[in-house]
């Protein structure tokens, strides 16, 4: 069995995790450049964590700014089995009201100017990403939820934005009508980059907001998001502070396979990978370089 070590990735609101005990704090270089901050390593409860804010400390990095392959490389270089992605979101639903967390199953990708793959010319690979959520990982969000009688929505479809900028009316209208329910700036491509390092990955949706779809309500702000996201940072923290209560010291086997998402995925013949790529693929393919 895998030592199981869990990755925290904190959006917007939650660029520490309250309770962390033992923290070190450590740079990790990586072939993609550098993620968006140190990592922190800890333990809550006996529980070991690496935690990362995704904009940086002091919110620096944009959503199209953060470099995502730097960010899930690192993690995956320091034993990450295991993530968890904390998300600022907007609804299109009322049964999702500001400050409900919803534990998203599915992605939609709107984005635009980011690099979604280690992979390319001279090592290609397709990983699946019909079920983009590790279910062992969205149930112990959901259980460690309710044990702290946080509100949560389980399943639903997150709607990726490029961003910076919010929806124009009529995007969230359509996204609203296509049966969306949640819409943010950061799940993807990090969630793709996680099933190509053979991570078992799930997202944390906090809404902050009823996006712009609603008649009866302005258009959202900035400013009344924030204060919603300083509750929701609360509440997540008490959630992921009993998620590592009892999370498992080895790492379960993902009953659909997001920890061997490379045995089917490459193509590129072993004779023909070119040596630059896979050296940069050190920490991604480490599994299957071993074999």
């Amino acid at each position: 069995m895998t030592k199981a070590l869990l990755g925290i990735i904190g959006g917007s609101g939650v660029y520490d995790l309250p309770g962390l005990e033992d923290v070190k704090e450590q740079a990790v270089l990586t072939p993609w450049g550098e993620p968006s901050d140190l990592l922190r390593f800890g333990r809550i409860h006996g529980t070991e964590a690496v935690f990362l804010p995704r904009h940086g400390r002091g919110h620096r990095l944009s959503p199209s700014g953060i470099n995502y392959r730097a960010n899930i490389d690192a993690l995956k270089r320091v034993g990450v089995t295991d993530v968890i992605s904390v998300s600022a979101c907007g609804s299109f639903r009322e049964e999702l009201p500001p400050g409900l967390f919803v534990a998203v199953d599915q992605f939609i990708d709107r984005t635009f100017g980011r690099q979604s793959s280690f992979f390319g010319n001279g090592c290609v690979a397709h990983v699946s990403m019909a079920h983009p959520v590790a279910p062992l990982l969205q149930n112990r969000l959901v259980a460690a939820a309710k044990a702290e009688g946080v509100d949560i929505f389980k399943g639903g479809t997150y709607v990726c934005m490029e961003g910076p900028q919010f929806s124009s009316r009529a995007e969230s209208l359509a996204y609203k009508a296509a049966g969306c329910h949640v819409i943010g700036m950061t799940a993807l491509p990090e969630a793709k980059l996680a099933r190509e390092a053979e991570m078992s990955y799930a997202t944390l949706a906090m809404v902050t907001d009823y996006d712009c779809w609603r008649d009866d309500i302005a258009a959202v702000e900035v400013h009344d998001i924030l204060s919603v996201v300083r509750s929701n940072a609360e509440k997540a923290a008490r959630l992921l502070a009993r998620l590592m209560s009892e999370f498992p010291a080895e790492h379960q086997p993902c009953p659909i396979g997001s920890d061997r998402a490379l045995d089917y995925a490459l193509v590129t013949s072993r004779d023909a990978w070119d040596p630059a790529l896979v050296g940069k693929l050190d920490a991604i393919l480490a599994r299957k370089l071993k074999s």
